[in-house]
């Protein structure tokens, strides 16, 4: 390995662990879900990041992927986004991310997502989303 293979192996888990706020902002939590839901394909722990009806949202894609394990030697896309447009009203922020998605061996394509968030007891949690 390359002396810049090494340099970023060794930066990426600092990056990664500088870029969002967890569920402390509305932005955090929004991309502290994506990542768990899109990057990592993890749901379980996309769903502590989320209430109402994106927790449904997500429970529904556990039952149906049930038994279908995701781990190390699943072959997963490669998952970018980037922030399109943000609004608040109401206590309530939406963001729209620009999804870019990369399979193994295939094309590229993108998706548009809308993300909902609201502040719950517990901090920002992901209320509703939608890929278009």
């Amino acid at each position: 390995m390359s002396w810049r293979g090494v340099l970023c192996a060794a930066l990426l888990p600092a990056l990664v662990g500088c870029k969002g706020g967890g569920d402390a902002t509305a932005r955090g939590a929004a991309e502290a879900f994506m990542d768990r839901h899109y990057v990592e394909v993890d749901l379980p722990r996309s769903r502590e990041y989320t209430t109402g009806l994106a927790r449904s949202k997500v429970d529904k894609r556990i039952r149906l992927t049930a038994g279908h394990a995701v781990d190390a030697g699943t072959r997963k896309p490669r998952v970018y986004y980037k922030l399109l447009e943000e609004r608040e009203a109401r206590g309530r922020v939406a963001f729209v991310y620009q999804l870019t998605i990369r399979p193994e061996g295939a094309g590229e394509f993108s998706r548009r997502l809308l993300i909902r968030v609201r502040r719950e007891e517990a901090g920002w949690r992901v209320s509703n989303y939608m890929e278009y």
